[in-house]
């Protein structure tokens, strides 16, 4: 699809560009990020409505899942534009399958708030009877699992998968104190996904 494509729009050129380069395809790049993605967005749709084709390319993951691509995705199905996903990495379901925790229903909650209405979530998830999955990052991972525990309490089952799919890919599960002890005694690094299991009754 790559190769097919009359240009690729990426997350980052740079991490991109290793990938193209890779695999000797030569197509020109044009970045579409979170920061300009509403400026270029009916630039975009209009270049497709008069025949272009695009590949979109995040830096991990699938694009649209707590990356860019949501909102060109809906402004293409809303110019009558066809769109097609190709499957690929993505890290939401490695980390629930390795958590051991119900794979049956499941709710995925992104990128937690950062301040701002971040405890009334962390209370509602605490109640939900669904197994819970969200990103965090590296460097407030420590201060969200300590923000859990008035709500989910120690000893509510948690597994922390970060780097998955790469060479220092981790999943650790345990009670949630001892999630908290764990990563408290290393630096943590990489990309991070949180699964919860849900509320027993």
């Amino acid at each position: 699809m790559l190769q097919k494509a009359d240009a690729i729009l990426a997350e980052d050129t740079r991490t991109t560009g290793v990938l193209l380069k890779h695999y000797k395809i030569n197509k020109p790049l044009q970045s579409f990020h979170i920061f300009n993605e509403h400026k270029v967005l009916n630039r975009l749709v209009e270049e497709m409505r008069s025949g272009k084709g695009f590949a979109l390319v995040s830096d991990a993951g699938t694009p649209g899942i707590a990356d860019p691509g949501f909102l060109l995705v809906r402004a293409c199905l809303q110019a009558g534009l066809t769109v097609e996903c190709l499957p690929g990495a993505s890290a939401i379901l490695p980390a629930l399958v390795q958590s051991g925790f119900p794979t049956d229903r499941f709710v995925f909650e992104g990128f937690l708030p950062h301040k701002k209405g971040k405890s009334t979530l962390l209370k509602l998830m605490a109640e939900e009877q669904r197994t819970v999955i969200f990103y965090e990052s590296p460097h407030r991972l420590i201060k969200t699992l300590e923000q859990m525990l008035p709500f989910f309490g120690e000893d509510r089952m948690v597994s922390v998968s970060r780097e998955l799919t790469k060479i220092h890919e981790e999943t650790f599960t345990a009670p949630l104190g001892d999630v908290i002890n764990h990563f408290k005694l290393k630096e943590v690094k990489g990309e991070i996904v949180v699964v919860v299991d849900g509320k027993r009754d």
